[in-house]
């Protein structure tokens, strides 16, 4: 069952969401709460599990990670066995930022940092080698980066 948010809740959660070394003083000013009451409050959301993760966001290219490609995959057969091998590789792949399962044409679709197309390549043939019911995939390079993020609009609570 989810977690129950309230305003003040949701006014942290808008908060961290963009800087999570946001101080619990800071937030608590913002907000119009103590910084003990926003670190109680914090505690429960990761407790909870509405807070997953706190992590730094690096630029691509000071680690020559400066291609992103989309990639589509589809498969050849949906067996059980063979997408959990295939979920299981593409979940230890580093160079797979994002994964999704989905509908339409392709049945995956993936998020990849790389180099260049060379490394980029060499994924691919380790994937469609390590994974047989891999049938085609089908790629795009993102030429240009519009918006990079994860935050999700975390409005004020219903009613």
């Amino acid at each position: 069952m989810p977690a129950e948010l309230d305003k003040f809740d949701r006014r942290i959660l808008a908060i961290v969401q963009r800087d999570a070394r946001r101080s619990a003083e800071m937030i608590g000013a913002d907000i119009g709460l103590s910084a003990s009451a926003v670190q109680r409050r914090m505690a429960r959301l990761r407790e909870e599990g509405v807070i997953v993760a706190e992590v730094a966001l690096i630029d691509p290219r000071s680690v020559d990670r400066r291609l992103t490609v989309i990639a589509d995959l589809e498969v050849e057969r949906e067996r059980p066995e063979l997408l959990a091998s295939l979920r299981q590789w593409i979940a230890a792949e580093p160079a797979i930022q994002q994964a999704w399962y989905v509908t339409g044409d392709g049945d995956y679709v993936l998020v990849v940092t790389a180099r260049d197309v060379d490394d980029y390549d060499a994924l691919m043939q380790r994937l469609v080698a390590a994974n047989a019911n891999v049938k085609r995939f089908r790629t795009r390079v993102a030429l240009d980066t519009l918006k990079r993020g994860l935050v999700l609009p975390v409005d004020a609570a219903p009613g």
